[in-house]
């Protein structure tokens, strides 16, 4: 017999696993040949990064898709470690950002406002954090993107149940 609890919370990974992608592909784009981020992080396919990333490697859209598909789980079983339970809308909102800028968001509450809030079960005001996330180092310098602005407002509106 499966256990009830670890079936629920699959199903709700798997639910803001698709829901996370919805954001994240538009907003990361395709490339199957390795490229610089603004940030200077190598990247393939859908905004995937690593020590597997190889300058000249083309991949194919298949492997994006595991690629994306493996990155996204990861990312939100990051989050559903640091604030269990979270309505689906809310656990795809900080994964694509845990996906897409690392755990410190959705987990660090020494660095994080949302993530403190996420911690007090203040979920409107952690959605409402997202867009303060919209900066990445150029440079060497913490500079706004219009990229990241962009995806913080999708994943704010979402994380409220306001878009898809």
């Amino acid at each position: 017999m499966s256990n009830p609890v670890s079936t629920s919370t699959n199903k709700r990974i798997a639910a803001a696993a698709a829901l996370a992608s919805a954001i994240a592909i538009p907003s990361e784009g395709l490339k199957l040949l390795p490229y610089y981020d603004p940030g200077g992080i190598l990247t393939v396919c859908r905004g995937h990064t690593g020590p597997d990333v190889q300058p000249n490697q083309k991949l194919d859209l298949a492997t994006c898709d595991q690629l994306l598909d493996a990155d996204m789980r990861e990312a939100l079983q990051i989050v559903e470690r640091c604030a269990p339970g979270l309505p689906v809308r809310v656990l795809a909102a900080f994964g694509d950002a845990v996906y897409n800028i690392g755990p410190t968001v959705a987990c660090d509450v020494t660095k994080s406002t949302a993530a403190r809030m996420l911690k007090a079960g203040q979920l409107e005001q952690a959605c409402r954090q997202l867009p303060r996330w919209n900066k990445a180092r150029v440079f060497g310098v913490l500079t706004e993107l219009l990229g990241l602005t962009r995806r913080r407002a999708l994943e704010m509106a979402v994380c409220l149940g306001d878009a898809l």
